[in-house]
């Protein structure tokens, strides 16, 4: 099915560069089972090419994090031999966008979409015809085990554990005192509900703890800054803001070093290059460090077995730690593990 030389378009609107094919010797973790009936049939995948074409349809293009993503996938691909292109919007919120993407692609005769949104109901429907038409779908950054229509696949890590065990770390760090504390979500959705919930999971109970803000960072710095500044003029007495990804918490960083607040508690999610350099810079706290290149790597890997047919469905899941200033250095002492490069060595 593979033929000896293979494509890469690595970007909308690029023209591809041939590569030479190798096998795809990549592994991941076991698959968990998705939930009852959320799981498209594999044997109803029907690949269309000789070279199989995949498209990889993140959410939007102005995130490093899944660009991070991409270049995993790229590294399999350039292994594996096989042709695949970016389509994304530049914005995260540009939902009708990436809408209007996935109509396209779906016109093109690709053979799998690797696919992250921040609206799972919107995007259901066209992934509902994507997996009627043979094509194998497979969700990355995501863990939940119901899609609102069948897919074949999900790959990432667990958003509520992974943001519980950052708010456990806060706990044992801080928790000796009264800590008041801003929380920054992503937009309403499945994932800025999963992360926001398994911190608040994670410090309830702890009466030293307490909530007294929580407003939308549209998922990228602007909105971050912009939220940032909202709840810490509003709430000069906050000691702790948790964002639902680093984007956001490194935008509220600069709204606290415009207000001389260098003493407040700055927590992330997602290991982002960007956001490790800012927490060993001292800029921000800590973050849950979830590996996207690592991430790319196992859905590349489980989107070619989805279309061999020896992908049996459902869940994998990408371990998580949580980075702190000597985390995140050891992570960026590393720079073969993460994309975009450091800006400098560690």
């Amino acid at each position: 099915m593979i033929a000896s030389v293979k494509k890469l378009a690595w970007a909308a609107g690029l023209s591809v560069t041939a590569i030479g094919a190798q096998a795809n010797e990549y592994s991941y973790p076991a698959p968990i089972p998705l939930a009852e009936g959320a799981q498209a049939s594999i044997s109803s995948i029907t690949p269309k090419n000789e070279t199989l074409r995949i498209a990889y349809m993140p959410p939007a293009t102005e995130f490093n994090y899944y660009i991070a993503i991409g270049a995993g996938i790229e590294h399999v691909a350039n292994q594996a031999g096989v042709e695949v292109f970016m389509l994304a919007p530049q914005s995260g919120a540009d939902i009708n966008g990436q809408m209007g993407m996935i109509q396209d692609v779906l016109t093109q005769d690709v053979d799998a979409i690797i696919f992250g949104t921040h609206d799972e109901f919107a995007a259901a429907p066209l992934l509902k015809k994507a997996v009627d038409q043979g094509i194998a779908v497979v969700m990355i950054n995501s863990d939940i085990p119901n899609f609102p229509t069948p897919i074949h696949g999900v790959v990432g890590y667990s958003q509520r554990n992974g943001t519980h065990a950052l708010a456990d770390w806060a706990v044992d760090t801080y928790g000796d005192k009264p800590v008041k504390v801003g929380i920054i979500e992503g937009q309403p959705g499945y994932h800025s509900t999963e992360r926001v919930g398994g911190f608040l999971d994670g410090i309830e109970g702890n009466e030293n703890f307490e909530v007294v803000v929580s407003i939308d960072g549209k998922w990228n710095v602007e909105g971050g800054n912009t939220a940032g500044m909202d709840i810490l003029q509003s709430n000069p007495d906050l000691d702790l803001v948790f964002a639902a990804n680093d984007y956001m918490i490194i935008g509220a960083s600069f709204a606290a070093k415009a207000l001389g607040r260098s003493d407040i508690v700055l927590l992330g999610n997602d290991g982002d290059t960007s956001g490790l350099e800012e927490i060993a810079a001292g800029n921000v706290t800590a973050t849950v460090n979830t590996s996207p290149f690592f991430m790319g790597k196992a859905a590349m890997s489980a989107t070619l077995d989805a279309l061999s047919g020896s992908f049996a469905g459902g869940w994998i899941e990408i371990p998580t730690t949580i980075a702190d200033e000597d985390g995140a250095v050891a992570l960026l002492q590393k720079p073969e593990e993460l994309f975009p490069q450091p800006s400098k060595e560690y």
